[in-house]
């Protein structure tokens, strides 16, 4: 929705191809960063969410937005009124994210304002968020209703743009931020459901989410049941299904007692038992790997 794009590191016509090198495959790609596990859901289960980051003063002390998503999967976008916007969800990946999103942003502070990022190659080895922020200044995540953040309030009176946004707006799946607990996220997908990013090794919260589930404690409210879990930048995000109709404001009491319980279960360092074991091979078997 930016009056112009800029194709990153494009090179003349007629230059031979210099064979590109690759980033590195990393596990944990947000490792460091703080809200390492916020991150990650922006990236994988939160549909509309902005944070506001710093970049240190090597690489010109800028205030950014890292969002979820942008129009057409674009890395970036430096609006009018000269926010810049970078996207966690894009539709190209190395094998480091935080690098994927580090060259995003420091292109994207180079565009004029009223331009778009749109990645034509994929960026080679380079600074990592974990080199070009803050990493001292604030971090927190404002969980949104629409996709509004895209554009200042003069782009939005266009009926075209106007009509997009609504249309982007209406695909939003209802999402909101836990209070109390790190990175727990109440959605509505027709049924309730609480995803939760652990910050801890995630082979350890399997083994804990599977002493709970062998000893049918692993409800994190009444009503409520252990589904799955996702696995995603070196993170494992359980799932539970909620007692039809639970609102996120509900969640707050209960979900920071079971908290307790669960890290409790995760630092537990003896082997599983057999039923512990089943119960860990069961969620194993259904765990969803996301990129």
């Amino acid at each position: 929705m930016g009056k112009k794009s800029r194709k990153r590191q494009s090179r003349p016509e007629g230059t031979p191809k210099v064979k590109r090198q690759e980033v590195a495959f990393v596990e944990r790609p947000f490792e460091g960063l703080p809200g390492e596990t916020d991150l990650v859901a922006m990236r994988e289960v939160v549909p509309a969410a902005t944070v506001t980051v710093r970049t240190t003063a090597e690489y010109g002390d800028r205030e950014v937005q890292l969002v979820t998503l942008l129009p057409d999967l674009l890395p970036a976008l430096h609006r009018e009124d000269g926010t810049v916007l970078v996207a966690l969800q894009t539709g190209m990946h190395t094998g480091d994210a935080s690098r994927d999103v580090a060259a995003a942003l420091l292109d994207a502070i180079e565009l004029e304002p009223g331009s778009a990022l749109t990645a034509a190659e994929l960026p080679e080895p380079g600074p990592r968020l974990q080199d070009v922020l803050d990493l001292e200044a604030p971090f927190e995540v404002t969980v949104h209703d629409s996709f509004d953040f895209w554009l200042t309030d003069e782009a939005k009176q266009d009926g075209d743009v106007a009509a997009a946004l609504e249309q982007a707006n209406g695909n939003i799946v209802p999402t909101v931020k836990v209070d109390g607990v790190e990175s727990a996220y109440w959605c509505r997908m027709g049924r309730e459901f609480l995803r939760w990013a652990r910050p801890e090794d995630q082979e350890l919260v399997l083994d804990g989410v599977a002493r709970l589930h062998a000893a049918r404690e692993s409800a994190v409210d009444d009503g409520a049941k252990f589904v799955g879990a996702f696995r995603s930048s070196g993170i494992l995000i359980p799932v539970w299904e909620l007692a039809p109709g639970t609102e996120a404001e509900e969640l707050t009491a209960p979900v920071k007692a079971f908290e307790k319980k669960l890290a409790a279960a995760i630092a537990r360092t003896e082997p599983l038992s057999p039923e512990e074991r089943r119960a860990r091979a069961g969620i194993v078997s259904r765990q969803v790997t996301l990129r």
